[in-house]
């Protein structure tokens, strides 16, 4: 009985044996691998918890008496689980006598990498000793730009305190990072770049913006120092060169800083200025305020800088403030080849002419100046004029970038500067600039200040838009369309849909008048200006003619 007893406890024992013996045969048929996914930075991980699947090694395994705590396969996938979720303070919990900056160098290697995810991939464990183990990793991360980047390292672990632990160092992050060292961001640059048209060409050769460019450089607007094109990642080690381990550059780098030119509208405006000895033509888009075209023959700035008498231009002013005090495009007006202001001077029409009884538009259309010196002491008063001239942006104070003054207007000390004022002379002075935004405010119903550069570019400080009330840019596009089809600018080469305002004005220098034709068709505005050139029919008209149907 006893033998059979004893048979019966070994086979017992044998049994047990056989049983622990196929469990570990099936541990070992799992995926050696797992991958641990990082959802983008400042965001959870997809899917919860990952579940690490390591193939057991072949080590003899330690006496039971000195059986560590934990695995060291477990302690890897705590780790990784924890670095794709960013979670520093549990990843420090499972490392060996952690440096003091271990969160602080992984951050710092983050801000470098700028990865927008991370994703890891388990390697086999390989048990390396008793109480050692290493496990083989690739770090995958998706850098803008530059695509995946893809790198091996390894985790060394260790019994310490009978815990599996890792043993850290900063080859853990990179494997070219040694002790001390770091991932360094830099930005490569090119340079001096020129400022380029809204498309990035090149601004068209003698296209008279010239002085402009050079004034976005010296403004730093259009950096003299080069800007950054592309980047690099760098591991820089004490005592060793840096060492580039991914970088990035584009096919084609940016030819210049993006200006709100437009090249087509440019080379038109450039080249209507062919033959013109002394002049300017600016553009504006009206529902942006964007400049589309600066070309200037007068030297320096004058277009952004130089003001001048605008003469009838300035009508467009005056009339909005009298359609805003009472007056429509159909009311009648006087329009006689002169006017006495009572106890004062007289006001004449350009060579006396006598239009008599007319509407605001006719009168508009025909320049009258005796017209809009009458209803401007009649019904208006200096304050009045020059609040509705702030609207339109003169004396308004703010530069943007690249642009200068506008236009003035001193309040009138008496009725005869009133009406001098009102037809755009006596203190009114205005830049080219100014008056081709007079015309933008006029198409979009809204004065918006000018914008030299692309919408990525800082703007400078610019002043704030003014609408305009509905019925006074309404009855302004009467006015300025009636200019075309049956007055001073009617029988031109003005292409069909041009709205406008001819200028003829006294140089209070002496000298022949300058001529002036200010407008827009469609959704581009301009200012046209010849210095001396006489009359804005006979000189500024043709030249808005020949630009306008360049385009």
């Amino acid at each position: 009985m006893r033998n059979r007893a004893l048979l019966a406890l070994v086979m017992v024992a044998a049994a047990i044996f056989v049983f622990g013996v196929a469990g570990l045969i099936v541990s070992g048929m799992q995926d050696p691998a797992s991958d641990f996914v990082a959802a983008p930075r400042g965001t959870s991980a997809p899917g919860g918890p990952q579940t690490l699947q390591l193939r057991p090694v072949s080590s003899p395994e330690p006496s039971p008496a000195s059986s560590p705590e934990g695995s060291p396969d477990e302690t890897a996938a705590a780790y990784f689980q924890a670095w794709v979720k960013s979670d520093y303070d549990a990843m420090r919990e499972l490392v060996e006598d952690p440096p003091d900056d271990f969160a602080d160098q992984h951050r710092e290697f983050e801000d470098a990498a700028l990865s927008k995810s991370l994703r890891i991939t388990v390697g086999t464990i390989v048990r390396t000793g008793e109480d050692t183990a290493e496990i083989p990793f690739t770090q995958e991360r998706d850098e803008q730009d530059a695509g995946t980047w893809r790198f091996d390292s390894s985790l060394q672990l260790a019994v310490r305190d009978l815990t599996w632990k890792v043993v850290w160092s900063p080859s853990v992050l990179h494997p070219e990072i040694q002790p001390g060292g770091s991932l360094v961001r830099t930005e490569p640059d090119v340079g001096p770049l020129r400022p380029v048209t809204r498309g990035g060409r090149e601004f068209p050769r003698d296209s008279g913006a010239e002085a402009y460019l050079d004034n976005l450089v010296s403004q730093g607007v259009a950096p003299a120092t080069g800007v950054a094109v592309g980047w690099a990642l760098e591991v820089d080690n004490p005592g060793m060169p840096a060492k580039t381990v991914l970088s990035y550059k584009p096919e084609k780098p940016p030819a210049g800083v993006r200006t709100t030119i437009d090249y087509a509208v440019q080379a038109a405006a450039a080249r209507a200025l062919d033959g013109v000895q002394r002049g300017a033509v600016v553009a504006i888009r009206p529902s942006t305020g964007e400049i589309l075209a600066v070309a200037d023959r007068l030297g320096g700035r004058a277009a952004f800088e130089r003001k001048y008498a605008p003469g009838s231009t300035f009508k467009t002013v005056t009339a909005a403030a009298l359609l805003a005090n009472g007056l429509s495009p159909d009311s009648t007006v006087e329009c006689p080849a002169s006017y006495q202001i009572p106890f004062n001077r007289s006001i004449s029409n350009y060579h006396n002419e006598d239009h008599g009884t007319v509407t605001l538009r006719q009168a508009f259309a025909l320049s009258c100046n005796t017209t809009f010196a009458r209803l401007t002491v009649e019904r208006l008063n200096g304050d009045t004029l020059v609040d509705q001239a702030r609207a339109f942006g003169f004396g308004v104070q703010g530069e943007s970038a690249g642009t200068s003054t506008c236009g003035s207007l001193g309040r009138p000390a008496n009725q005869d500067a009133l009406a001098e004022d009102s037809f755009g002379q006596g203190t009114v002075e205005a830049t080219p600039l100014c008056m081709a935004l007079v015309a933008a405010a006029v198409e979009s119903g809204e004065w918006r200040p000018a914008r030299p550069l692309a919408d990525e570019a800082p703007q400078g400080e610019l002043p704030q838009s003014v609408p305009l009330p509905s019925n006074v840019a309404e009855g302004l596009r009467s006015l300025m369309s009636a200019v075309t089809i049956d007055g001073t600018a009617a029988g031109s080469d003005l292409p069909q849909g041009t709205a406008g305002k001819t200028g003829t004005a006294e140089d209070y220098r002496g000298g022949q008048d300058h001529a002036w034709f200010i407008g827009y068709r469609g959704d581009l505005a301009f200012a046209v200006f010849v210095e001396h050139g006489g009359t804005g029919r006979g000189a500024a008209v043709p030249v808005a003619a020949r630009f306008l149907r360049a385009l």
